[in-house]
């Protein structure tokens, strides 16, 4: 068969060609019948016409001779009412749809129209979302398991089974929270209710809010394996975002919290974020996040920093001595699921949460940078509402002095026993000074909370590995001094830019795990500031991460 070709010819000129020399094959007959079958087509002749003349027109750049043809034509119609009867001009008049979509056309006006916002705006943004899943099974079971909330009676997806109707399905996700089966509400059922009904399950209505707190910066225009980079949703780290839907594997949609923009962007999903930062680790483009620098504070930072000495015992500019034990260095939550735990930091599910009265109070942490000094404003605190704030008193194997109380200014315990404890994993931290042995334990944290009151601790920011649990949902407060940019001595200018550097390395190793960076302008303010969101953590609800909600 020759080599066809549409150059000056046409479209429908070279398909007519093309069906002039298909002829019948022995061996494949019924193929060439029914291409030629095809080929010859009326129809297919006609598109292939009107897509030669519309390429044709393209390229006159044609532009509309008025933006109002519409309006034009309504005038006419009524003109010629006046002269003749309806009847005659039936047909124009029918073709009013065309010149209002040649209107449409010529304004470049597609948004469509859409209607005032409500009142009540921002109250409808708050809405649940909710989804209505139909499972087609065959005797089979559902292949999920469920928990229900005996304080709220809501019943969530706690586990699903690899392979099982659910699973297939692709729309059912641990966490859901069931809200009708069958038309049937969950609230309150009873577990043997809730399964007899999942047994002749047809549909699940289910509520899925998704939210995902960012732990690093996404710019769209700078990444090039985005779909559509006009499409995407810039963020930093710390934003917290709505997942709309995950039904791309690769690119979510979402949107920021709080964002006036209703509309979904694209954002890369934690899976395909992971793959390619795996690849670039790899490659070498990437440092091994399991092996971070130490940031200087942890080898320079002031002796006042140590929450296990009293207020007024450290001298001044005096450099902490010990080090954290290796043990401590590594940590061990128990959870495993700490952001912190996974080899790449990219979304971390959260939840809003409120404390209740029944509940204890949420464990404040302090964390602080080179010359925070933030020891020395947590006794500021504390020693201006006892009743509400308190420290969790640290142990030590330094004898005890004739003023001092066992329980009050520390526990006094044995070389031995501290050994034993450090050994156990009780403490949070701990540390050597002065030949002697200090730290702060678990336990020392849950007396306090025990009494009801609000337990405040400034730790290595290491520590907070072991903080981060359901038990202790602890609000993290990153607090740093505001270094001036005049320049002095020679030995304060140094001084200033180790401040500076030890406060950008722990904001980059971890700024992922702070809720509230605090400025230090000077004691006073930072002490107001401080007690300020101290208040709001009673009264506010606030993003935590979804585990601690969901035990």
């Amino acid at each position: 068969m020759p080599v066809l070709t549409a150059g000056a010819a046409g479209l429908h000129e070279t398909l007519a060609l093309l069906t002039s020399q298909l002829r019948p094959d022995a061996n494949h007959k019924e193929d060439m019948v029914f291409l030629r079958d095809v080929f010859s087509e009326r129809s297919l002749g006609y598109l292939m016409k009107i897509h030669e003349k519309l390429r044709q027109y393209e390229r006159q750049s044609p532009t509309p001779v008025l933006h109002s043809a519409s309006s034009l034509a309504e005038d006419v119609a009524e003109e010629l009412q006046m002269s003749a009867p309806w009847s005659q001009h039936g047909c124009f008049l029918s073709h009013q749809a065309v010149l209002s979509v040649h209107d449409t056309v010529a304004q470049k006006d597609f948004d469509p129209v859409l209607p005032p916002l409500p009142d009540d705006f921002e109250d409808e943004l708050e809405e649940e979302s909710v989804k209505i899943v139909r499972l087609v099974k065959n005797k089979e079971p559902l292949g999920a398991t469920i928990r229900r909330d005996d304080a709220t009676g809501a019943v969530t997806v706690a586990r699903i089974m690899r392979g099982g109707a659910a699973d297939r399905s692709g729309l059912v996700h641990v966490g859901d929270e069931l809200r009708e089966v069958n038309g049937v509400s969950m609230v309150h059922k009873r577990p043997d209710e809730i399964s007899q009904l999942l047994v002749t399950i047809t549909a699940i209505t289910m509520m899925m809010m998704v939210y995902m707190r960012a732990l690093f910066d996404y710019i769209p225009l700078e990444d090039k394996a985005t779909p559509c980079q006009e499409a995407g949703l810039p963020f930093k780290r710390g934003d917290v975002l709505q997942v709309v839907t995950q039904d791309d594997p690769t690119w979510w949609q979402a949107k920021r919290v709080g964002d006036s923009n209703l509309r979904a962007g694209l954002i890369p999903s934690k899976q395909f974020q992971e793959r390619r930062l795996a690849y670039r680790m790899k490659m070498g483009t990437l440092p091994n996040p399991k092996s971070p620098k130490k940031p200087a504070s942890y080898e320079t930072q002031e002796l006042s920093f140590l929450s296990f000495l009293p207020a007024g015992l450290a001298p001044a500019g005096l450099r902490r001595s010990f080090r954290l034990s290796r043990k401590d260095r590594q940590g061990s939550s128990g959870e495993g699921s700490d952001p912190g735990d996974s080899e790449f930091l990219t979304y971390e599910e959260v939840t809003r949460y409120q404390q209740k009265t029944h509940e204890r109070p949420r464990l404040v942490v302090l964390i602080g940078s080179l010359g925070a000094r933030i020891n020395e404003l947590k006794q500021r605190v504390i020693a201006e509402n006892p009743h509400c704030f308190a420290v969790a008193v640290p142990h030590t194997t330094r004898p005890k002095k004739p003023h001092e109380k066992e329980g009050v200014e520390y526990h006094f315990v044995t070389k031995q026993q501290f050994d034993a404890d450090a050994l156990n994993n009780k403490f949070i931290e701990h540390g050597e000074y002065k030949e002697n042995q200090y730290g702060t334990s678990i336990e020392a944290i849950r007396s306090v909370q025990a009494k009801n009151k609000l337990c405040i601790v400034d730790v290595q920011p290491e520590a907070l590995k072991r903080l981060r649990t359901a038990e202790f949902k602890p609000y993290v407060i990153f607090v740093k001094p505001r270094v001036p940019e005049s320049r002095r001595r020679r030995s304060a200018d140094e001084e200033l830019q180790e401040m500076r550097q030890s406060a950008i390395q722990i904001h980059q190793q971890y700024g992922h795990l702070v809720d509230r960076v605090l400025i230090k302008e000077d004691s006073a303010s930072a002490c107001v500031e401080l007690r300020g969101i101290l208040e709001r953590l009673e009264r506010e609800s606030f993003w935590v991460p979804v585990r601690w909600v969901r035990t």
